[in-house]
């Protein structure tokens, strides 16, 4: 469908956070969107818990002919709004959750979500705004930090107006949650993702490479929901990755890591003090 904005979510643990992600969805002032959740072989409940919210919905099996698929359930919502429950044959993670979710997308436009982020309700639709102003083809926005519950902390990272892949090696501003991706612009090969680890910071890269441009519309439309757990284990795991991803999917020397390392290190700390 010419405005259909496909949203992808990867479900793995998800049985806390997904209804509600479903419901900010439903919530979304923009109302041409599909959902697709990728249940990724989840060790709980989640499969269950999303069929349960769902109970009043029309449903019926779906063959996709898609490797690597278990099961695909269509439902329907009493407003005629399309949610697609695909579960996979084996766990493989959120890059190859997120792809399948690609593969069987339906919109010219791709959004990503994950079970636990948190959407305003005009989310979807400033961007799309924002998107045909700019007329570009991948968008994405600021967002806010929040706690364990999603309380805004009142820590906002904004974004600049626009992203060149030189100038994203430098910072990982783009919140995976707040892009909006044009497929007839970006092509699908672009947005696949890898399966290395920060596999959405490498997407971005792979985009911008083949020079394509990001726009940043400055105003916040997510929060980012923070578990507490060990600030130094996260510092720690993405100094490794992002090392990992100059050095092997960019390779670029070391100078030119060390260069890129020094500005990104900077801006992250900043960003998270």
């Amino acid at each position: 469908m010419k405005e259909l904005i496909s949203i992808i979510v990867p479900v793995y643990r998800a049985r806390d956070y997904i209804t509600q992600a479903i419901e900010m969805v439903q919530a979304q002032t923009w109302r041409k969107w599909e959902l697709l959740l990728i249940e990724d072989c989840s060790p709980d409940d989640s499969a269950a818990v999303i069929r349960s919210f769902l109970s009043d919905c029309t449903v019926r099996n779906v063959f996709t002919g898609q490797e690597g698929l278990r099961l695909a359930e269509e439902y329907t919502t009493s407003d005629g709004q399309k949610i697609t429950l695909l579960c996979k044959a084996r766990n493989e993670g959120a890059a190859c959750a997120r792809n399948t979710g690609l593969s069987e997308a339906g919109g010219r436009y791709i959004a990503f979500m994950d079970a636990d982020d948190v959407w305003h309700p005009d989310k979807l639709q400033k961007e799309m705004d924002f998107m045909r102003k700019k007329q570009a083809g991948f968008v994405f926005s600021a967002y806010e930090f929040g706690d364990e519950q999603a309380k805004p902390t009142g820590r906002v990272v904004h974004v600049p107006p626009q992203l060149t892949y030189r100038q994203a090696l430098s910072r990982t501003v783009i919140f995976t949650t707040t892009v909006l991706l044009d497929r007839t612009k970006v092509p699908d090969d672009l947005i696949r993702m890898p399966q290395v680890e920060s596999e959405d910071t490498a997407t971005w890269w792979q985009i911008l490479r083949e020079g394509h441009i990001a726009y940043g519309l400055d105003e916040v439309l997510a929060i980012y929901r923070r578990p507490a757990k060990s600030l130094s284990s996260n510092k720690l795991t993405a100094v490794r990755r992002i090392w990992y991803l100059y050095r092997v999917r960019e390779k670029l020397p070391v100078p030119a890591s060390l260069r890129y390392f020094v500005m990104w290190a900077y801006r992250a700390t900043r960003r998270r003090l």
